[in-house]
């Protein structure tokens, strides 16, 4: 019956994109108490996130299916990334995040913030658009179909004017020479984003590690720091530390497995 009711509350809750307490009591015909209960149940795998007044949907979207599919060996791994970045943001910042499935989780923990987001990311954008506490701002250019990002020329002349407090970068790999992707225009962006940036994060998962990829966005130290998981390889970690670069380690969260 739990598990039952709990689906009825995402349902609603995704297919508006916010719902109130009442609304849900109402709807469910059940009391107040129980739907909270739920509401952490489902807050705790990530599906909504609670804020004063009701609760918005932050888990896949119905509508861009790029990181719709959450079933992979590294997601648990990405979702504990993203919540270990979004500890490095103050309300008030003005934040960019790239595109990419591990930059998707950490703004599955920004929705309801007060917060001012830019992104080249269609994903992002849409999941942050239901949130009225966001001042979004979308990078514009040629949309690369895969992950569904805006990159090229365009996007490179919109963020020469742009500043923000921190960015957040996804990469393909990463190497004792720096960080890559896998596409040239891409690694152009984020070098505007780069230069945009008063603090930049690079966010990866242990699977990036040692690998190389066509195109380098910078050296390991021209970042201010990297978020990966705790399981990433002691190697890998002293190379950083050695580097100057802010190592920060993601904590295994049993909720999010």
């Amino acid at each position: 019956m739990s598990a039952s009711r709990r689906y009825r509350i995402r349902t609603l809750v995704r297919q508006s994109g916010f719902s109130t307490l009442d609304d849900l009591v109402r709807a469910l015909t059940v009391s107040e108490s129980t739907i909270r209960r739920d509401l952490d149940q489902l807050e705790q795998s990530g599906d909504v996130r609670r804020v004063h007044g009701g609760v918005f949907w932050t888990g896949e979207s119905s509508t861009i299916a790029a990181f719709e599919d959450r079933t992979d060996s590294t997601w648990t791994a990405k979702a504990q990334i993203g919540k270990a970045a979004a500890e490095l943001i103050q309300d008030g910042d003005t934040v960019l995040l790239d595109g990419g499935s591990t930059t998707y989780e950490l703004a599955r923990r920004l929705v309801g913030r007060r917060l001012q987001v830019v992104t080249n990311s269609l994903p992002v954008a849409h999941l942050l658009s239901s949130s009225d506490t966001i001042d979004l701002v979308i990078i514009g250019g040629c949309v690369r179909g895969r992950t569904a990002v805006a990159i090229g020329p365009l996007s490179e002349t919109m963020l020469r004017h742009i500043n923000v407090s921190i960015a957040f970068l996804s990469v393909a790999g990463v190497n004792q020479r720096g960080y890559y992707n896998d596409n040239m225009m891409l690694v152009e962006s984020e070098k505007a984003m780069l230069r945009s940036a008063e603090r930049t994060y690079v966010v990866a998962d242990r699977s990036k590690f040692g690998k190389v990829s066509l195109s380098q966005i910078c050296s390991l130290d021209a970042v201010d720091g990297l978020v990966t998981d705790h399981l990433t390889d002691k190697v890998w970690q002293d190379r950083l530390i050695e580097a100057k670069v802010e190592l920060v380690l993601a904590d295994s969260d049993p909720h999010l497995l």
